[in-house]
């Protein structure tokens, strides 16, 4: 699924610290989920995971042969642009513990969540409520830090659809079921990979970036839970692959937000997550993301990336828990 990004919370906006003066208090501030008191998962979960000193993966040289290596950077997300109304991006929406939760229908009914989901008129969705495309949503119940995810989202005359649904503890390091899909190919959680606008402008990622290539293996490998490959062939990238930028690419003289951004993808990586065009990486749209940063991220060729090994940080097969 190609993936284009929407509105995320205004609240994101306000937060405008300086890097080199964060405080710990600051940090764990810049981690919350704007608008609730929670945290994309625990500090230990794997999205967090430093990789900067991992192996270069055996197959790395193979998968980035298969990854358009001529391709660069393509931020998902950005302001609006023509007929598009809403940012580009893939929305939040926080809603409290009162709010109405409506049964919804799945396609792949087998590897959803099926309880109720807090879904209604203020739901924000992927490209606007009443579009096409992919049409995910991400809610969290800021009183439980309870994340819902759900893909192909839409309301009929019968009640709310979509074509698969998942539900999150952001308190725990739990992962779905091995070969279960969630509303991401990978079977993996959408919002702890989402760039956002007000981390970026303090000055702070702390987490791997979920990005798409457009052919994958028929594996995953953990964190994934799930594939949706086209070809049975290990030269090309499976669910769950990580992808680092080389230590020794050039950030200086770029602007400051593109730095903190490829220092991020220096540290933590990128974690391949869905099916869709090469190289393109995903955050939360907001109609405050400069245009001058989007063209500087667009400038990043992918031969600057290998693959790395991140068997290492696993310590339990059903656990998002890094080493």
């Amino acid at each position: 699924m190609k993936r284009a990004l929407a509105v995320l919370l205004a609240a994101g906006a306000a937060v405008g610290l300086a890097s080199s003066s964060m405080t710990g208090a600051d940090a764990a501030a810049v981690r919350r989920i704007p608008g609730t008191s929670c945290t994309a998962f625990p500090a230990d979960n794997v999205w967090h995971s430093d990789i900067s000193a991992l192996p270069v993966h055996g197959r790395s040289a193979a998968w980035l042969s298969n990854m358009s290596p001529r391709s660069r950077l393509h931020p998902d997300f950005g302001p609006s642009y023509g007929e598009q109304s809403v940012p580009y991006g893939i929305p939040v929406t926080v809603v409290g513990k009162s709010h109405r939760k409506v049964k919804v229908r799945f396609g792949y009914a087998d590897e959803s969540d099926r309880v109720r989901y807090p879904l209604g008129k203020d739901t924000n969705v992927e490209g606007g409520q009443w579009r096409s495309g992919d049409r995910h949503t991400i809610v969290v119940d800021a009183k439980r830090c309870k994340l819902y995810e759900t893909w192909a989202t839409r309301k009929t005359a019968q009640g709310w659809r979509a074509g698969s649904g998942a539900v999150w503890d952001l308190r725990s390091n739990a992962l779905r079921p091995a070969g279960w899909t969630s509303a991401d190919a990978a079977g993996l959680p959408i919002l702890p990979g989402l760039l956002r606008y007000d981390e970026v402008k303090a000055g702070r990622v702390d987490h791997a970036i979920r990005f798409t290539t457009d052919v994958t293996d028929r594996r995953f490998v953990w964190p994934a839970r799930h594939q949706a490959g086209s070809v049975n062939d290990q030269s090309y990238p499976p669910m769950g692959a990580r992808f680092r930028l080389q230590a020794d690419f050039e950030v200086d003289g770029l602007r400051a937000d593109t730095r903190t951004v490829l220092r991020a993808m220096q540290t933590y990586g990128l974690i391949l997550a869905d099916n869709g065009s090469p190289w393109y990486f995903q955050g939360t749209a907001d109609n405050h993301w400069p245009e001058a940063l989007l063209d500087e991220l667009k400038s990043i060729p992918a031969s600057a990336f290998e693959a790395v090994d991140a068997s290492s940080l696993r310590v339990a097969a059903n656990s998002g828990q890094a080493r």
